[in-house]
């Protein structure tokens, strides 16, 4: 499975990402060993979506971080 995730930081912020493997990914934010979410810690896992396809993963993780993805992020998954 692939997964696109949203963590809320510390700064009231939110992060988008990408893995095929989550737990193994919210373990490395927590511990410090991603350089986008170091400065300001992660809070909380708002909402995670799995996928079968890397490809369909990879291109939601990218509409997300658009300005229509913004929007959507806040309507309907934070």
């Amino acid at each position: 499975m692939f997964y696109v995730y949203i963590l809320e930081l510390s700064s009231k912020s939110y992060y988008i990402g990408y893995t095929d493997d989550l737990r193994r990914r919210l373990q490395e934010h927590k511990a410090g060993f991603v350089e986008s979410t170091v400065t300001y810690k992660q809070k909380s896992l708002v909402t995670y979506i799995a996928f079968n396809s890397k490809n369909k993963a990879l291109k939601f993780e990218t509409y997300l971080k658009t300005g229509s993805g913004f929007a959507f992020r806040n309507r309907h998954l934070v």
